[in-house]
């Protein structure tokens, strides 16, 4: 096995391609995860896929020890042991889905049904797990040329005891440092009142972020980013 790592290591060198270059970054990455962390899955979002790879180097700006601990969260957190039927329980309080059809885009689309949250009855983790779960499914339904996905936010009936700092900022560090610029855009529907001391918390830690979140209604969300085939049903007319 050493002799085969050495040997690829060897041909990764002598490539005829410029140091610096994506591909030769790509290589570098690849043989490191082999390398040292041979535990990581491979396959489909796994130490040998290069378009996940090619990924993380442009967004850490073709840092390869900062791809490499991005790749190795991926481990840590457990993503490719998540099924539907680990996260079947906290999927079964309808706080967040998966829906069926793309918007207008072309964008797979997440929604977030803040009134379904509820911090005090939900444990964490697993709200967090299927957080995680549900991008994943997502980014797996990326039609050809889209990279992006869509987040709706459905904040009709959001209280006080829907409000959580703790899975929010787990969404933001989630979003910001291991699924880099996969958010297309973020709708925040029918915020009432008391959402805005929540935001003013917020906003800052979303950073450039911020500039993808949009506040409007459910007309807008009806009108402009879906057919009527394909609305959620939760934003359909009576």
């Amino acid at each position: 096995t050493t002799k085969i790592l050495y040997s690829r290591a060897q041909r990764v060198e002598n490539v005829g391609i410029s140091l610096y270059s994506p591909g030769r970054l790509v290589e570098e990455l690849k043989f490191r995860l082999e390398r040292d962390h041979r535990d990581l899955p491979v396959g489909k979002n796994g130490r040998d896929d290069e378009e996940l790879l090619l990924w993380f180097l442009k967004d850490r700006k073709f840092d390869v020890d900062a791809a490499v601990g991005k790749l190795i969260w991926r481990r840590d957190f457990g993503v490719n042991n998540l099924t539907n039927d680990s996260v079947k329980n906290i999927a079964a309080t309808r706080q967040a889905y998966l829906h069926n059809n793309l918007d207008v885009k072309r964008r797979p689309v997440v929604v977030v049904v803040a009134a379904n949250h509820i911090p005090a009855r939900d444990d964490l983790v697993q709200s967090e797990k299927l957080c995680v779960y549900l991008i994943e499914k997502a980014l797996h339904r990326l039609p050809k040329g889209c990279e992006t996905i869509l987040g709706i936010f459905d904040l009709r009936g959001f209280t006080s005891k829907n409000a959580d700092l703790k899975f929010t900022s787990f969404l933001v560090e989630v979003f910001y440092y291991y699924y880099p610029k996969r958010l297309g855009e973020v709708l925040f529907v029918d915020a009432p009142f008391l959402f805005q001391p929540c935001w003013n918390i917020v906003k800052p830690w979303l950073k450039s972020y911020a500039s993808l979140v949009r506040f409007c209604t459910i007309d807008v969300v009806r009108e402009e980013y879906f057919t009527p085939d394909t609305i959620p049903p939760d934003f359909r007319t009576n």
